[in-house]
Order: structure tokens, then C-alpha cells, then sequence
């Protein structure tokens, strides 16, 4: 649940011929464009082509970097599948495949355990309060040292808000009835719900329809209503379940290449920087405003049964994910020991003002009191 901090000069574009040539001739991937100072780079992506949200939004980060940098730079986004799976861009710019990335931390747990932390862990940070911790509590620092060995500068580039628990072919009224469910979700969360019984299932979103469809899975976790619309879950599972407390606030990361990155110029490095800023907070702004209709069209025209979990459902997760960020923390190396225990500190601090601020401002809005205009 959290991160973040953040192209071509002569010197760089001399260089990258001899490095990228026998990438290029033993994989038989084109080298980046390079002409007249110019350079175009990859960003391989974890998302469906043309998905709204996640998808059109690394698409609109590449084209801001284009053009911030007024062609300097120009970015070329691969879907999912296109270039490289769905959950292998971590090392798709890691082995130098692709310059740059766009998909969640919480993919690359083999990677490590403290990956999780800069996209989301049940019951932790909303997406207001990641963005603190990454800008203001000492996280981005942590983050840039969990990538340094693997040759990547990361960057908060994005973030969905608040997700649905997820869709669910029959009803939940109890924990008795997450034993022996085949649900797809990633992360901390399936261990979470293995814990209660469920077997657990990660695929890739574009994989998810066609799963639920057959009976492979009886619920899976995606987003919400906005990128759940688009998906048609709505059409093999009819049960819909919030809160979504796997994800409060889900941050979705550029990964870019350390040694390219640092030997662009500085402008262009805060062009980068700054176009990832810039995407962090259009998207979340994006989701806000998507996520009401959507979930309307979800009720009055398709019939979802909108639900939410039971109290015993709820803590039973709760407890569940407590135990789960105990173990990490004990097992962990002392890099991810220090980022849990950054988390779970930043978390103690911030919660009580989002409890006297936000939670009671939600409490008041319970009245439904309206904003309505006179004639």
C-alpha cells in the first residue's frame, strides 16, 4: 500500500546503440528509436489493452512524457501479453526488455516481501495516506533501496482509490462460506484468505471473465465498478461485496530502469519525475469520478446484488492480516523489517486525524443531506 519519488542527452544516445545491439540480436527485440537527439523507449504494462483506468493511464503517462519533453523522449506502450505476461514487467526492465513499467508492487512478492507495501496491505493506507508516506514518511527512500539491486528507480504512478472486495457467484453470510472458494486475488490478501479456508487463484485480469465463466473460480477481486463495468463481471457473478479492505488506497508503480534513467539528462529526469506525479494524481481523480456511474449502471441496469461483509467476515480478515504482517515482519531481511515497521508506525500516526477528519465527515454525510439547487 504505498510509494514514490521522481530524457535524452548526446552522451546517452551515443552509449545506447552498443549496449541494446545484443539484446536486440539475441531476442530479437528492436532497440529504441534513436535520431536527431531523440529517443523512443518501451513501457511494457500489466493491464488489457484500452482498459479504462489502469490501462488508459499508462498510455497517457507515456504521452505526457512525449510531450513534456517536446519529442525528445517519446514513450511506447505494450498491453499486457504484447511484449512480454502480464506479471513479468519488473523483469522485463530489470533484463532490459523494456526501458520502463506500469503495474502494481504487490505482483513481484518472489522479488520481495516488502514489494507489497508500496501498492497495498489489508486494512492499511488509503490512497491519501500512501501518498503521504511515500512523499513525506520516509518511503521513497526505502522503495529506491528495495529496487537499487535490481537496476530500477521506482515511482507512484497512479492509484484506483478504494476497490470493491470483489464479485462472488453465490452469497457470503458468513466466514463458513469462504472455505473451499476459488477466488482470485493477489498478494497478502490471498494468503489472508487462505487462512479462512479459500483457495486462492492469481491470474491476470484479462483472464478473469473467462475463469469466473467456467466455474475455474467462484469470486475474484479486480478493481471496481469503473474498470468492473468495462470487464463484465457482472454478467457470471452476481454478487457484488465491499468494503474493499484489501485495498484501501491500491498504488500502481513506473518502474524505470536505474542506468538509463540516471544517465538522461537532469531535465529530463524531472520531466519523468514529474509526468509520474502527474499520472499518480489523474488517475485517482479518474476513478473518483468514474466509480458512481459505474456502479449505478452495475445496480439499476444489470441487476448486481450489491452486499457487504459481515461483521464476523470482517474480523476474521482483520485478524487474519494482523498474523500475516507479523510473520512477514519476523521472516523478513532487515530492509523489508524496516519498511513494515515504517508502514505500521506512518499508519499509527496518520489514522487518528483521518478518524476525526474524513471517517466523521462520511458519518455526516450519512444524513443525506442533499446539495440540491432551487428553482
Amino acid at each position: 500500500m504505498k510509494r514514490r519519488a521522481f530524457l535524452t542527452g548526446s552522451a546517452a544516445a551515443a552509449a545506447a546503440p552498443a549496449v541494446l545491439a545484443p539484446l536486440a540480436a539475441a531476442g530479437g527485440v528492436a532497440a529504441p528509436a534513436i535520431a536527431s537527439g531523440r529517443m523512443e523507449w518501451r513501457m511494457v504494462t500489466s493491464w488489457p489493452k484500452g482498459l479504462p483506468g489502469v490501462g488508459t493511464g499508462a498510455e497517457r503517462l507515456a504521452r505526457r512524457i512525449g510531450e513534456m519533453t517536446d519529442g525528445r523522449l517519446t514513450v511506447k506502450v505494450f498491453a499486457a501479453g504484447e511484449l512480454v505476461p502480464a506479471l513479468q514487467c519488473f523483469d522485463a526492465v530489470a533484463n532490459g526488455t523494456a526501458e520502463m513499467a506500469h503495474d502494481a508492487a504487490y505482483y513481484h512478492l518472489s522479488k520481495s516481501e516488502g514489494c507489497a507495501f508500496f501498492t497495498a496491505f489489508p486494512f492499511g493506507l488509503t490512497a491519501n495516506e500512501l501518498d503521504a508516506w511515500v512523499q513525506h514518511g520516509g518511503a521513497q527512500e526505502l522503495w529506491d533501496a528495495l529496487y537499487a539491486p535490481f537496476g530500477l528507480k521506482p515511482f507512484l504512478a497512479g492509484n484506483t482509490g478504494t476497490q470493491m472486495f470483489g464479485w462472488f457467484r453465490k452469497e457470503i453470510r458468513s466466514v463458513a462460506d469462504l472455505r473451499g472458494l476459488k477466488i482470485r486475488t493477489p498478494g497478502n490478501n490471498g494468503r489472508i484468505l487462505a487462512r479462512l479456508g479459500a483457495t486462492v487463484v492469481n491470474v491476470p485480469g484479462g483472464e478473469i471473465y473467462g475463469n469466473l465463466q467456467s466455474g475455474a473460480l467462484d469470486a475474484a477481486e479486480w478493481v471496481g465498478p469503473f474498470n468492473d463495468l468495462a470487464l463484465g463481471f457482472y454478467q457470471v457473478a452476481p454478487y457484488y461485496y465491499s468494503p474493499g479492505v484489501q485495498e484501501p488506497g491500491a498504488g500502481l508503480q513506473l518502474t524505470v530502469s536505474k542506468a538509463k534513467y540516471e544517465a538522461l539528462p537532469a531535465d529530463l529526469r524531472t520531466v519523468i519525475a514529474q509526468a509520474a506525479q502527474a499520472e499518480n494524481n489523474d488517475m485517482l481523480a479518474e476513478y473518483t469520478a468514474r466509480n458512481g456511474a459505474a456502479l449505478a449502471t452495475l445496480v439499476r441496469q444489470h441487476g448486481v446484488r450489491l452486499r457487504r461483509l459481515p461483521e464476523d467476515v470482517l474480523t476474521a480478515l482483520g485478524g487474519a492480516a494482523n498474523e500475516v504482517l507479523n510473520e512477514i515482519h519476523g521472516a523478513g531481511d532487515p530492509l523489508t523489517r524496516r519498511i513494515i515497521e515504517s508502514y505500521v508506525r506512518f499508519r499509527a500516526e496518520v489514522v487518528p486525524w483521518s478518524r476525526v477528519g474524513e471517517f466523521t465527515l462520511e458519518q455526516a454525510r450519512l444524513l443525506d443531506i442533499p446539495h440540491a439547487l432551487r428553482d
